[in-house]
């Protein structure tokens, strides 16, 4: 498969290039448009997304849609639902952790399945399901805003805001915790972080998705019943 990211970083949309009888797996909704000889299959037969706790959770769909070239090359192209960028990554016999909502795309091939992030991250309240992407092929992951790369040194910690992480190669360490104590969750306007512990690489986003919908929400005046205004739009 050959691909191409255009529009980045702010509208980013994936164009892939399959040659006769190669396919494609992405999220149902991602398909923008594709070529009359590429056939469309919706499945939930497949192990880990399809079967995750993400997808009872609501995080990850519990479908997803595989792109197949017949007969001939044809082109897909994918994109978020978010303004935002996409990032690529190419697995070699290794795992790499993409948070909830992240996984775009991918090779069909890779094996994907769900983790959970351990007693501490649950008991912390981040409610982490990290999908497990396995192999060799093609990942695309998806981002709200632009995406940073943070280069971890061994025994190097840094911290990111739950809602900001996108991925995370799989020798880095992690934990989730709240923002000092219930006090400081509340006044901080900060809730649950994670903290990763290298060797390794970390992704973030840079715009989070709640904390947009409240600022948007907060912004739109109600009907005095707690409703909103429908005149303001």
């Amino acid at each position: 498969m050959e691909f191409e990211l255009t529009h980045r970083p702010s509208y980013a949309h994936l164009v892939a290039d399959l040659r006769a009888g190669e396919t494609v797996l992405a999220e149902p909704g991602a398909m923008v448009s594709h070529s009359p000889s590429v056939s469309v299959e919706t499945t939930s037969t497949r192990d880990g997304l399809l079967s995750s706790a993400k997808s009872m959770l609501g995080g990850e769909s519990m479908f997803a849609n595989e792109f197949t070239a017949e007969g001939e090359a044809g082109t897909v192209t994918l994109s978020p639902p978010t303004p935002g960028d996409i990032y690529h990554h190419e697995l070699n016999d290794e795992t790499l952790y993409a948070v909830d909502g992240a996984y775009l795309a991918s090779n069909p091939d890779l094996d994907i399945d769900s983790e959970f992030g351990g007693l501490k991250s649950m008991l912390a309240g981040a409610s982490i399901t990290p999908l497990a992407l396995r192999g060799t092929g093609d990942v695309f992951i998806e981002a709200f805003g632009g995406i940073e790369t943070v280069e971890l040194d061994h025994g190097e910690s840094y911290v990111v805001d739950n809602e900001h992480v996108l991925a995370w190669e799989s020798g880095v360490e992690f934990d989730a915790r709240r923002v000092g104590d219930l006090k400081s969750t509340f006044l901080s306007g900060e809730g649950i972080v994670m903290e990763f512990t290298g060797p390794g690489t970390v992704w973030y986003q840079t715009r989070g998705l709640d904390t947009f919908t409240e600022a948007i929400v907060g912004g739109v005046p109600d009907d005095g019943d707690g409703g909103v205004d429908v005149d303001v739009f």
